[in-house]
């Protein structure tokens, strides 16, 4: 469908029906042709074990067709109801300390327990049942923001039965995890139990197994829901991605299994940051999807949160980051939610409608949004453009989460995100991509910190090289096998004949610590004592222990380059080896058959003159002032 999509959680539930007519009415009145219900409603549907009241939900469905609001119908399978913890104590979800918690939260499950799933697949059919031909609806949202684990042991026992899977006897998982250490050495699968917290430090390859377990069960819960609904419905079926350390999922993977990938936004800093934060997790969802559409489905309205206090978003703001995602491919910019909640856990979450009512500067900006996004309906059915590829790899992030480092400061998605923002500050798109993807149509490709490295991907970015790529690789990478063995003979073992270096010790740096460069810049968090073997120096550390050894090299490998960087290097230095200087506009180009959509956002504090050819598509003006943004079509 040409068009995109605007809107967000709505959720009638919390008010009275007196409210609803309101509600649609100011909907129509913002633009909104999109809202996501019943994501927390299941104690509203289901009150008692198999008493459902659908009344409510059949009047506010109606009342939305009516006004010509879309559905997102969800499952609300994220929060069971307190009857559902009553009779099924065993699901509630114990903590890596052994606790078991109790009611009184959202996500009060444990996905293991047959209980719960059996639950959640019965009130899925119920809904789609009664709905799969409402004329309201236009997809399915099942569950909300998967990532929630478990140590019970229920858990206990569907991760020996996916290590049984995995490893097939005994003698090759203690292999992998290298148990003859500390004496870990397992005779009987029933001894093997989750990654509880014990007396020191657990075993990291036990620890990103459990990972990788989870992310296949909640999956495997995921499909459940799916196949009920798509017994009644060919409706897209989608869920909405959450990101974050916590969070056991492969959104990689989980991308093949959803029908729209969806994913939620909510930067934890509060200046530019939070615009570089913004177009990292757009750039994420796109390369996540492979070209197909995906939604950002949820984003805060007024306010940023730095995890210690709310920060309002200035005017305008709101507009730039819901465009910086459409700019990356988002078939559209929702929110949660609707209208900011009186009470409960998250009453002062943002919301399209705050507490202040439509009378305020949100709801003005929000539907000065929506009045926009159907200018840019034309953009819904072009691809972005992006000549450029940092490598992602979410076990790579989990490995370094649960291994003791050589440094603190160590943090894989800080390193991918410093990437990331090197590029953005230069107006450069860049997609994120498998390490064993085919990296051919790239003309860079940037290796951020990929610590876990297996056989298979470091051939492949070989020979990306060897047909004449431009490969970057970053400190602390390939270290070890996808089992966590330390790969010997030297760092970065995986990439030593790659990169033409060997690295024989780490000298990590101080927090907040800096090393100089020859060139005049510095590094920072690390620094390693290289050896060129058959690279060419590019720059050197200046001073210390490590005077003069390489801080930088390239090496021309078959038709290609692969440079080695083995400190985090300031802006400045990233500046000059990209060859290209850093500005306040955030450029993005959309394509399809000869026609480009360049879209334009000034983050800076000053007008800037931006060259374009072509016409004008929204509101806005070249040269682009503070804040401003446009949206220029060519052919």
């Amino acid at each position: 469908m040409r068009r995109l999509w605007y809107g967000g959680d709505y959720n009638p539930e919390q008010w009275d029906p007196g409210v609803w007519k309101e509600d649609v009415a100011l909907m129509r009145q913002a633009g909104v042709n999109l809202v996501t219900v019943g994501v927390f409603s299941w104690s509203s549907l289901e009150p008692t074990p198999g008493q459902y009241e659908f009344g409510w939900l059949d009047q506010v469905l109606d009342l939305l067709h009516d006004g010509g609001v879309s559905v997102d119908l969800a499952t609300p399978t994220a929060s069971p109801p307190p009857w559902f913890s009553r009779l099924h104590p065993e699901a509630m979800p114990v903590t890596a300390d052994g606790v078991r918690l109790t009611h009184g939260s959202r996500d009060t499950y444990c996905a293991c327990a047959p209980a719960y799933r059996d639950a959640a697949r019965g009130i899925a059919r119920m809904l789609a049942e009664r709905y799969h031909d409402h004329p309201a609806l236009a997809m399915w949202h099942v569950h909300n923001e998967y990532g929630s684990t478990c140590h019970c042991s229920l858990a206990a026992e569907r991760f020996r039965g996916w290590l049984r899977e995995r490893y097939g006897d005994l003698d090759r998982l203690n292999a992998a995890w290298t148990t003859a250490f500390w004496s870990q050495g397992y005779a009987d699968w029933t001894d093997i139990e989750p990654p509880r917290k014990t007396q020191y430090l657990v075993n990291p390859t036990q620890f990103l197994d459990y990972r990788r377990f989870w992310s296949d069960e909640l999956l495997a819960a995921f499909l459940e829901q799916k196949a009920e609904l798509r017994t009644l419905s060919e409706l897209p079926i989608t869920t909405n991605f959450v990101f974050g350390g916590w969070v056991p999922v492969n959104h990689a993977q989980w991308a093949e299994a959803v029908d729209i990938v969806a994913i939620d936004n909510y930067p934890d800093q509060t200046g530019t940051g939070a615009e570089e934060q913004t177009a990292f997790a757009a750039d994420l969802a796109r390369s996540w999807a492979g070209g197909r559409p995906w939604l950002l489905m949820e984003q805060a309205a007024g306010t940023l949160n730095d995890g210690r206090r709310l920060q309002a978003k200035e005017p305008g703001r709101m507009a730039r980051h819901s465009l910086s995602h459409i700019a990356r491919g988002s078939q559209g910019a929702l929110f949660f939610q609707w209208r900011a909640s009186r009470g409960g856990s998250e009453m002062y979450h943002s919301a399209m409608v705050p507490h202040a009512g439509p009378d305020s500067r949100i709801f003005t900006e929000v539907a000065e949004l929506g009045a926009v996004l159907p200018q840019l309906a034309e953009v819904a059915e072009s691809t972005v453009e992006a000549e450029v590829a940092i490598l992602w790899d979410v076990e790579c992030w989990w490995a370094m989460q649960g291994t003791h480092l050589p440094s603190s400061a160590l943090d894989y998605l800080t390193a991918a995100r410093s990437a990331h923002r090197h590029f953005w500050r230069a107006g450069v798109t860049v997609d994120f991509a498998s390490p064993t993807a085919d990296l051919s149509s790239y003309t860079t490709v940037v290796v951020p910190s990929l610590y876990l490295v297996s056989d298979e991907s470091a051939a492949a970015l070989t020979a990306y090289v060897e047909g004449g790529g431009h490969l970057v690789v970053g400190y602390f990478s390939g270290i070890v096998d996808p089992e966590l063995r330390v790969r010997l003979g030297g760092y970065p073992g995986a990439f030593t004949d790659l990169l033409g270096v060997r690295v024989e010790g780490f000298h990590p740096l101080p927090i907040d610590g800096e090393i100089a460069l020859s060139s005049g810049g510095c590094g920072r968090v690390w620094s390693e004592d290289v050896q060129a073997v058959s690279a060419e120096v590019i720059d050197r550390y200046a001073g210390g222990v490590l005077d003069g050894k390489p801080a930088i090299t390239r090496h021309e490998f078959g038709a290609g380059v692969a440079w080695y960087v083995s400190t985090e290097v300031d802006d400045e230095t990233a500046a000059r080896l990209l060859g290209r200087s850093t500005s306040p506009i955030e450029t993005v180009r959309r394509r399809a058959g000869d026609t480009t959509w360049t879209f334009l956002i000034n983050h800076g504090d000053t007008q800037v003159a931006v060259p374009a050819d072509g016409s004008e598509l929204v509101v806005g003006e070249l040269p682009l002032p503070p804040g401003g943004y446009a949206v220029v079509r060519s052919r």
